[in-house]
């Protein structure tokens, strides 16, 4: 019988204070945020940049931008499970020796995928291609055309009712491998660079040392947690994430009767989850939070999943658990926010909630307005 017993309360209370969220962090700035959830998912960059604020006391958009775009400390680049991240700089070579260590996923049909030889090829070209400037999808298409040969950009991979050249099944593995990250727009065009450009003497720390690295950083934020864990938010093979576990120095618990692992000796519960939290699209603290089960309970198994996957649905927490959903719009100094809770609130949680808007309206800039009331715009695509 396992002597450390946690339950999703204390669990969930540890992770909240772990992300910055219940309370915010109390110094640090945007990468710091960052840090604490490890990695922020920003496949919608704007919820990316509220996720970071949630998390900070007294930032702005403005700030999130400045750190992208102006000091370099953020890096906007391909994280945990393929998706856009953003990604502390000062992290990001242990990040791209962690993520590019995990097996390869042939995704890919037969006419379509590259080989192992080309592979080293389109990597060795991008990062040399990138090295001082930044390029769009059709100039970089254009320049790998030029330098590796016709192939790189024949029009062969689904996406959106198009079809996408050769080279972009490698964005990833470049990414991994500290080729590319993003650059700042051109317009409404996506842009990717090198990432050497803003952190000189950059390269890949070393897989060993880096998957050791990751697995204490997602312990710590999410822990504890499964093998099966690791592998989703990885979104890698169990196998793989159970021979991580199998290596590292772990002290199993049990948390509502699963058996799961923390960093050794980390196993201090944390107090009651409590509180009122509204969390953008892909919230970090929504998509990695394990078992989720035991977050998305009840009519927010239906109401807040997209058939099961997190994050769809910006969401309404409160004491740990979803318990609603929500949506903004910003319309010029204006964002009108719209609440649909799953139950009543008390007195105390509505001032919770109002206290949450304003925060959101503060970053944004923008004179908030709270309506609590049916949410009818659908899931993210």
């Amino acid at each position: 019988m396992l002597s450390v017993k946690l339950t999703w309360s204390e669990v969930c209370g540890r992770r909240l204070s772990r992300h910055g969220l219940v309370p915010p962090l109390a110094q640090g700035g945007p990468a710091d945020a960052a840090a604490a959830m490890c990695g922020t998912h920003a496949q919608v960059l704007s919820a990316a940049e509220v996720s970071i604020g949630l998390r900070l006391r007294g930032a702005t958009h403005t700030d999130v931008q400045d750190a992208l775009w102006a000091d370099h400390s953020l890096v906007k680049t391909f994280g945990p499970r393929g998706t856009v991240h953003l990604l502390p700089a000062a992290d990001l070579p242990l990040w791209c020796g962690a993520l590019g260590a995990l097996p390869a996923a042939g995704r890919f049909a037969a006419d379509v995928r590259i080989t192992e030889e080309q592979t080293e090829e389109l990597v060795e070209a991008i990062g040399t291609i990138l090295t001082d400037r930044e390029l769009t999808v059709d100039e970089l298409t254009e320049a790998l055309a030029d330098q590796v040969g016709s192939w790189a950009a024949d029009p062969v991979m689904p996406a959106f009712q198009t079809k996408w050249p050769r080279w972009r099944q490698m964005t990833e593995t470049a990414a991994h491998r500290g080729m590319l990250c993003f650059g700042p727009n051109k317009g409404r065009k996506v842009t990717y660079t090198s990432p050497a450009r803003w952190l000189p003497g950059f390269t890949p720390a070393p897989h060993s040392d880096a998957i050791g690295w990751l697995l204490g950083r997602y312990l710590h934020a999410y822990g504890p947690a499964t093998p099966e864990h690791f592998a989703r938010w990885l979104a890698t093979t169990p196998a793989w994430a159970r021979g991580i576990f199998g290596n590292s120095d772990l002290t199993e618990v049990s948390l509502e009767g699963i058996r799961a692992w923390a960093a050794e000796g980390d196993t201090e519960p944390g107090g009651p989850a409590r509180g009122v939290l509204l969390l953008p699209h892909f919230d970090a603290f929504a998509v990695g939070a394990q078992p989720r089960e035991l977050l998305y309970r009840g009519p927010a198994r239906d109401r807040a999943l997209a058939r099961g996957q997190a994050g769809n649905y910006p969401v309404l927490v409160v004491d740990g658990v979803v318990a609603g959903v929500w949506h903004q719009k910003k319309t010029g100094q204006a964002v009108a926010i719209t609440v649909e809770p799953f139950g009543e609130l008390t007195a105390r949680q509505h001032k919770q909630l109002d206290e949450q808007v304003e925060r959101i309206g503060a970053f944004l800039e923008a004179r908030p307005r709270l309506t609590v009331g049916t949410v009818t715009v659908g899931a993210h695509a």
